[in-house]
């Protein structure tokens, strides 16, 4: 059986898929065959697995990492929240039903053979697990048939790295209250702690490392520095979302809609010099950008609600009747038709009316489309633009528009209207030929210039960002440590 690491966090947010994407592209640089494994996560960002199956793609960016292709093994359960108390379950790929809260809690403990079998087959064909945790194992009104930090930690019998985010403030107190309200067999598997996302003088940290080691009788493992590898983030606590960054020549901006998914579709825009990206919450942040774009949602009716409350929706129409492009995937797209149907409640029974900026209809039903897809664009401005993503969504979506782009079988996806265009294909900015497209057509329509470049095909730039992540991490971190509480487990295996 593999040896195995878990990575478990003082909080949401602390780094935790960071420092596992790098520890496996580090052991996978050491000749081991390393796959990672999340046993629940709870993210609107997914993936599709080769096989048309859904996991968290925080997975798929590890197991990239790894070197191997995704696997719905490496994250069991998903859940993709659909209001404040209720989730979508996803259990191996396929969606189980939507749960609130106390239900999920009530059932999950039954869900523990599924996680130990996903487990347990990855763990026989690899040499390595490097398992990740959820929020914090310090949330003691959960502790009760945990499946996700310390109770899966025994379960596999791992020793666990905790982490905390220095860049929050309070870490040594995020680190020391954690390993305190662990009980004392939890904290027997803690083999040492881990700062993370230190910026500053090392030298200033040292004292309070010395004390924080005495307090807690555990190693300081690593000060893990400030990483600018660019790696797609895990879900809405993505820093991207509220930052502002370079103004550049181009202003895109991106509703950030309150169950906003697979918002990674628009970073690999940030890589043409004359595109600037912003995420827009609030009518009055607008203002008058060249083009506007509509994410992905895991819940299109409320959010397309909350749009018409905000005021969002009428200033997006305003500024589409001025001539501004609009763009939307997905869930955005679905918004810019005409009317949107649920009469089976798979989001919320009736019928809606869409912003009308495409002449389709969309009718949700309970069968969730899942599949990987090559297509070229067909849109007017964009036509010939080659392009590779993948399909996530429920409801069917047709109309009278021209395409957007040809599948590889042939077959319409999404629309093309008077400069508003709508489909379902995430990743579609991913080739680099799309962005460059509509950097030209944007500059065209501003009467400016800027440079013709063809940004860099998305899988081969993330393959850089995994080696300058890697690269930081292993000279941070006592991988030597690490390696001795990995292979002291090992000796006494309680997973066959």
């Amino acid at each position: 059986m593999a040896e195995r690491i878990m990575v478990q966090g003082t909080m949401s947010g602390a780094g935790k898929s960071l420092l596992v994407t790098a520890l496996c592209r580090i052991f996978a640089r050491q000749g081991l065959r390393v796959a990672p494994f999340k046993s629940q996560n709870m993210a609107l960002n997914s993936f599709v697995t080769p096989d048309g199956l859904e996991i968290g793609r925080a997975q798929a960016v590890q197991a990239e990492a790894a070197g191997l292709a995704c696997d719905v093994r490496m994250n069991p359960i998903l859940l993709k929240p659909a209001s404040d108390t209720g989730s979508q379950l996803i259990v191996m790929g396929e969606v189980r039903g939507h749960y609130d809260a106390a239900a999920y809690f009530q059932m999950k403990r039954g869900l523990i053979p599924v996680i130990l079998d996903a487990y347990r087959s990855l763990a026989r064909e690899n040499d390595v697990i490097v398992v990740e945790g959820a929020g914090s194992p310090a949330e003691i009104n959960l502790r009760e048939d945990d499946i996700v930090n310390m109770g899966l930690a025994e379960l596999i019998d791992a020793p666990v790295l905790l982490a905390g985010d220095i860049d929050r403030g309070g870490v040594f107190a995020q680190l020391y209250g954690t390993l305190a309200l662990l009980r004392e067999d939890e904290r027997r598997r803690v083999c040492g702690t881990v700062i993370n996302k230190f910026r500053g003088d090392i030298a200033l940290l040292r004292p309070g490392l010395t004390q924080l080691e005495e307090l807690t009788k555990l190693p300081v493992l690593g000060v893990v520095p400030w990483i600018k590898a660019e790696i797609d983030d895990e879900d809405s606590l993505s820093p991207r979302l509220s930052r502002r960054g370079e103004r550049r020549a181009l202003d895109l901006a991106a509703i950030r809609l309150p169950h906003i998914a697979n918002f990674t579709d628009f970073s690999p825009l940030e890589q043409h010099p004359a595109l600037s990206l912003r995420y827009v919450w609030r009518r009055e942040e607008l203002g008058e950008p060249d083009m506007l774009l509509l994410p992905g949602t895991k819940n299109t009716i409320d959010d397309l609600i909350w749009l018409r409350e905000s005021g969002l929706a009428d200033a997006l129409c305003r500024l589409h009747r001025a001539g501004t492009p609009v763009l939307g995937v997905c869930g955005g797209y679905q918004m810019l038709g005409r009317r949107l149907s649920d009469p089976e409640g798979v989001e919320r029974r009736g019928e809606y009316e869409g912003l009308g900026l495409l002449p389709c209809e969309t009718v949700f039903t309970r069968a969730k489309t899942r599949t990987r897809r090559t297509a070229v664009c067909a849109a007017g401005p964009f036509a010939g633009a080659a392009l590779e993503g993948y399909e996530i969504h429920m409801g069917v979506t047709r109309g009278e528009a021209p395409p957007f782009c040809r599948l590889e079988d042939g077959t319409a996806d999404g629309a093309a209207g008077d400069n508003v265009y709508g489909t379902y294909l995430h990743g579609l900015f991913d080739s680099g030929e799309l962005t460059a497209r509509l950097a030209s057509f944007l500059a065209e329509r501003k009467g400016i210039e800027v440079p013709r470049v063809v940004p860099e095909n998305r899988a081969a730039y993330r393959q850089r960002q995994y080696e300058l992540l890697a690269d930081a991490v292993e000279e941070s971190l006592d991988m030597k440590a690490i390696r001795r509480a990995m292979e002291a487990y090992a000796h006494d295996d309680k997973t066959r």
